[in-house]
């Protein structure tokens, strides 16, 4: 494509929900009724969502985040805890650690996954006395949920996972999310599915959820009103919410096998680019590509300003290691991770979403493929 031809070009962006008419009828339904805050379309998606996960217990929050903090301080998580996890995700993830009081203990990733590497979560854990390990599936591609579940079993270490950006990922047919004690899933509106914003904390122990129910209503508990069992948060999930999450729901698997569909067209084309590493699927695992991430080990800001050139929309995440940032250095943290700071230096994000039309996806295609004859 000529520069004039791609400034005038369409811009591909990196992300768009996809929100139809039921969406904005459920939305309208509730604004009529005046029943703004958590009410019956939350519960009505808690317990879709608990069922689609196959999981008995299903509670909603007001975001990723927020379910995190719960999630953590319903599993008995407090103060002085060392947790394991990843230093390469999004900053909720530690500082969900930080809030309750708990310490996060970083450890290195996994070059090919980009997910935490479960040697060096066994290695920490053992070392750390730690209470527990919050993986992250990220970019869509679950954990070694095996490996993680056995550490956890042979150390006595709490198993939660951070699910924000994996919904319908599967390890070994399991659903991502079912494995931990707990789990969260988020739902901005880059997430596979969303509903504005809001989380979901998920689980199979009655007695997490129970007390995550009360944490998310300030505390108070479900059988009497202004009756306060403990210091809690207003955390909860509105009715719009809870009613885009019910027209979002339904529609979950048929988008993610488009963003499998897509990432399986780009992947058959840039393996063969000498310049780039596109994303693995290993066996026995199911990836929803939240995003189709790809490694570019020289030019990366050539190939960035590339892609701005011809409109296609692209992040990294993330450029920079959580506890390299300047709020948790002086928190005292740190350290060398020699792969995900390379992972870190390496990754771009493409656009794979749904919204993707046939279009799309070529000009995506054409565009990429044609960077390896640049300088």
């Amino acid at each position: 494509m000529h520069p004039s031809q791609a400034r005038n070009a369409r811009s591909i962006p990196i992300a768009r929900p996809l929100i139809s008419e039921d969406e904005k009828r459920r939305v309208l339904e509730v604004l009529d009724s005046g029943m703004l805050v958590a009410g019956r379309q939350v519960a009505e998606f808690e317990q879709a969502f608990a069922r689609y996960l196959g999981l008995p217990h299903a509670v909603a929050t007001s975001s990723g985040t927020t379910a995190l903090q719960v999630a953590l301080e319903a599993a008995g998580l407090g103060k002085g805890d060392a947790v394991v996890t990843t230093p390469f995700t999004f900053v909720a993830t530690s500082n969900a650690i930080l809030h309750v009081g708990a310490r996060p203990v970083f450890v290195d990733v996994d070059s090919r996954t980009c997910n935490i590497d479960p040697q060096a979560v066994a290695d920490a854990v053992r070392r750390e006395k730690a209470r527990a390990i919050l993986c992250v599936h990220l970019y869509g591609l679950s954990c070694d949920m095996g490996a993680l579940a056995q550490i956890a079993q042979e150390t006595g270490a709490v198993l939660i996972e951070d699910c924000a950006q994996a919904h319908g990922a599967k390890f070994r047919g399991r659903p991502v999310g079912a494995f931990g004690r707990v789990s969260i899933f988020s739902f901005y509106p880059s997430k596979n599915m969303t509903t504005g914003e809001g989380g979901m904390i998920v689980t199979a122990d009655p007695a997490v959820a129970a007390r995550a129910r009360v944490l998310v209503n300030v505390g108070q508990s479900t059988g009497e009103e202004y009756m306060y069992e403990t210091i809690g948060y207003n955390y909860r999930m509105t009715n719009i919410a809870g009613a885009m999450g019910l027209a979002q729901l339904p529609h979950l698997d048929a988008w993610n096998e488009v963003r499998r569909a897509h990432a399986a067209r780009f992947t058959s084309a840039f393996v063969a680019l000498e310049w780039m590493l596109p994303p693995v699927e290993p066996a026995g695992y199911y990836h929803v590509y939240n995003q189709y991430t790809i490694r570019v080990p020289d030019r990366r800001q050539l190939f960035l300003a590339y892609l701005a050139e011809h409109r296609i929309g692209h992040r990294v995440y993330y450029p920079h290691l959580v506890p390299h940032s300047p709020a948790y250095r002086r928190l005292g943290f740190g350290g060398s991770y020699p792969v995900a700071e390379q992972l870190a230096a390496q990754v771009v994000s493409l656009p794979v979403h749904p919204a993707l039309n046939g279009e799309d996806v070529e000009r995506v295609l054409d565009v990429v493929t044609r960077f390896g004859g640049r300088g």
